[in-house]
């Protein structure tokens, strides 16, 4: 089987000017490129070396977890305001609505409770509504990583092989265009992590 190994930039050869910024969702251009056995996403610079796995996966929005988190929210104010107004009901119910100190109380502490509803629904609409993102992730042994996407699946899946053979042969150098993308880690599921701790009977993981 022929091995085609990724073209090499001469080393005296000027670096081209970086592409202009391009909106893709959350993502704006980038390069990342391999030079001098170091592997460039942007202004960040990864240690060939210290280079412990790359592969691609999709990120997909967490709307469980989010559905269940407004839920948990939407909640907890509702007590709380329940909670705060307790004292001042008896009062505002024996003088049957006409003191107004009592019902500006009241009223202010539910205009609280919509403020808060209303931050709880639109946090719960950007994730319902985000979309999923095929990525290229590069972990490092340390706590470090790279995140990059692509308009083109594909080009992440060769960058794969690519990044992989420059691993092997830290002399290869290389330089291509994808897509930075900034998300919240809050929001969407990350690759195949699996914490955990004790149990009996574990036999996989559920995609």
């Amino acid at each position: 089987m022929t091995t085609i190994q990724p073209p090499e930039r001469p080393q005296h050869a000027p670096t081209p000017p970086p592409p202009p910024s391009t909106s893709v969702g959350l993502a704006t251009s980038v390069d990342l490129r391999i030079s001098k056995r170091l592997l460039w996403i942007g202004t960040a610079a990864y240690p060939l070396h210290n280079i412990a796995r790359v592969y691609t996966f999709t990120l997909r929005p967490r709307r469980k977890d989010a559905t269940l988190r407004f839920l948990k929210r939407i909640g907890a104010t509702v007590v709380v305001a329940m909670v705060v107004m307790l004292p001042a009901l008896p009062a505002v119910m024996m003088s049957g609505g006409r003191e107004s100190g009592l019902n500006a109380f009241v009223g202010w502490v539910w205009f609280a409770v919509l403020g808060v509803g209303i931050y709880c629904v639109v946090d719960l609409f950007m994730v319902l509504l985000a979309q999923s993102h095929y990525v290229l992730a590069v972990e490092t042994s340390g706590a470090s990583s790279g995140l990059v996407t692509s308009r083109h699946p594909h080009h992440l899946d060769q960058l794969v092989g690519q990044i992989s053979y420059a691993i092997d042969h830290p002399e290869t150098e290389f330089q291509v265009t994808v897509e930075r993308i900034s998300i919240s880690p809050n929001n969407y599921y990350f690759g195949d992590n699996v914490n955990m701790y004790g149990g009996t009977g574990n036999v996989g993981m559920a995609a």
